[in-house]
């Protein structure tokens, strides 16, 4: 019954994208049957696949997270925490799916100067070590919002030394990280650990942030990469070469195995460590075992269909009403379109249907989940725009965004409620999930490919650091609105 309402929800979330697609198709930006076909087939398979998956992160993903924060918190020692949280982010994160895409993509589009393998390794350590800090945060009650200030300013000043392309990099590379896997994983760890607090409040606030810090680490470890490596100014160049095969399967069957292989190797350490936590610390009766090497299957299954729905379904059409679109020369259009598609692309986001459902359980139903959906929704919708308007306008730089956008969202934490900063910036990463990185930020890609004064590079990798920014302004709005209504109702009822 589960996997059932996981296919009804993943259905109606999936449907609005497919059906502006082909609206698009049949009206402004018409496009090869076969290409359509493939779209078509591809948004059965992430719909499936996205059903499958969260059913499996439901029994699998998420106790796996719980048992391990528990155990080691239980150990009660700061250098087993400290220690458990660098081992599991680095592996977590050299093994997220969205990583290895946008890692590859800017290894093609940089002519292999910035490595795929050396983008993997930084940001993995980089995050490895701000788990190591959230997890400490967690067990010695520091605020989230004093170690996101220190963090940010941190960023801000590097950010005054790093190159324009490798300011870009650094906060798509973030952005990527938190994807399908790494999300609830990490929720679902702080959660663990911050249970065993007896003050019910504090740990229902300190459930989130995890997230957020292992952002920032990825930010740090690539600015720092570009600084120390003293790389000279970089530029970039799409060829776009749509599949030749007359076959509509083709794609999708070429892609099976190196995505199975992939997704294997996500899954493998995660296993591994945890069945070592397992007999080390806390061993769980077999029966439960069962149920999470059960979900990890769906998972892997869930994983693999989603994901070549992706790739093989979705990037070339997302690619392609990009550049069909900038070459219309109207501009206005293309920052509608943007919205749109940004509005209703992180519908289809993995991550964010864990994010979701995870504070709505965790506050009880006092935030309920279509509230932080429509949040996300326009915060993405109107990221997609701005970046749409960057690539348009040459004079508007990625910077221009960020430096005001960031400084907004590090004062609002004064006057948002401590549970509501942790859920704003954590949603800033699984707002950034497969489905932006592959057909949005295609998109992105295509239309700054059209526009001759735009740079494919500079201008399409910046579009993801946007993604991860309005959604946090958006979630603490909703949270300061939660605030203004509290005090409200306190008022009245002491009237």
């Amino acid at each position: 019954m589960d996997l059932l309402n996981k296919f009804k929800e993943v259905l109606f979330a999936v449907l609005p994208i497919t059906l502006i697609v082909l609206v698009l198709n049949y009206t402004i930006v018409p496009l090869e049957g076969i290409l359509i076909f493939r779209f078509v087939l591809g948004a059965l398979l992430i719909i499936l696949g996205l059903s499958v998956f969260l059913f499996g992160v439901d029994i699998g993903i998420i106790p796996i997270g719980n048992l391990m924060g528990s155990a080691l918190a239980k150990s009660n020692k700061i250098w087993i925490v400290a220690l458990g949280g660098l081992i599991l982010g680095f592996f977590i994160s050299i093994a997220e799916p969205d990583l290895h895409i946008i890692a590859g993509q800017i290894e093609f589009v940089t002519s292999g100067l910035v490595s795929k393998l050396s983008i993997l390794v930084i940001v993995s350590v980089g995050i490895g070590l701000m788990f190591t800090l959230g997890s400490i945060r967690i067990v010695r009650n520091i605020p989230l919002h004093i170690v996101l200030i220190i963090l940010y300013v941190v960023i801000l000043l590097l950010a005054l030394f790093t190159t324009p392309e490798f300011l870009a990099i650094s906060f798509d590379a973030s952005g990527a990280t938190t994807g399908a896997l790494t999300v609830p994983f990490m929720l679902a760890l702080a959660t663990g650990i911050s249970s065993l607090k007896r003050d019910s409040q504090a740990s229902e606030k300190d459930s989130f942030g995890l997230v957020a810090l292992a952002s920032a680490g990825a930010i740090i470890a690539v600015m720092l990469m570009s600084i120390l490596s003293k790389t000279d100014k970089i530029s970039g160049t799409i060829e776009y070469h749509i599949a030749s095969s007359s076959s509509i399967i083709g794609p999708f069957i070429q892609k099976l195995p190196t995505i199975a292989i992939e997704v294997f190797f996500v899954l493998i350490p995660l296993l591994t460590i945890f069945l070592f936590i397992n007999v080390m610390f806390c061993k769980i009766e077999r029966k439960a075992l069962r149920k999470i090497l059960k979900g990890l299957v769906y998972t892997f299954i869930g994983l693999v269909l989603f994901l070549i729905g992706v790739n093989a379904g979705f990037m070339d059409v997302g690619r392609i009403i990009g550049i069909n679109v900038a070459s219309s020369g109207n501009l206005p259009l293309i920052v509608i379109i943007g919205f749109v598609l940004g509005l209703v692309t992180i519908l289809a986001e993995p991550a964010v249907h864990v994010l979701t459902h995870q504070i709505e359980d965790i506050t009880s139903g006092y935030v309920k989940r279509p509230i932080v959906l429509f949040a996300l929704c326009i915060g993405v919708g109107f990221a997609v725009a701005l970046s749409m308007l960057r690539i348009i306008i040459p004079e508007i730089q990625l910077w221009h965004y960020l430096l005001p956008g960031y400084i907004i969202a590090i004062g609002m934490v004064f006057i948002v409620p401590p549970l509501f900063v942790g859920m704003a910036f954590d949603s800033g990463g699984v707002a950034s999930g497969p489905m932006t990185v592959t057909f949005i930020l295609a998109f992105a890609q295509g239309v700054a490919e059209a526009i001759k004064a735009a740079d494919v590079l500079i201008d399409g990798f910046g579009m993801i650091a946007m993604v991860a920014l309005t959604p946090v302004i958006a979630l603490q709005i909703v949270g300061y609105i939660f605030r203004v209504k509290s005090v409200k109702g306190g008022i009245e009822s002491d009237g």
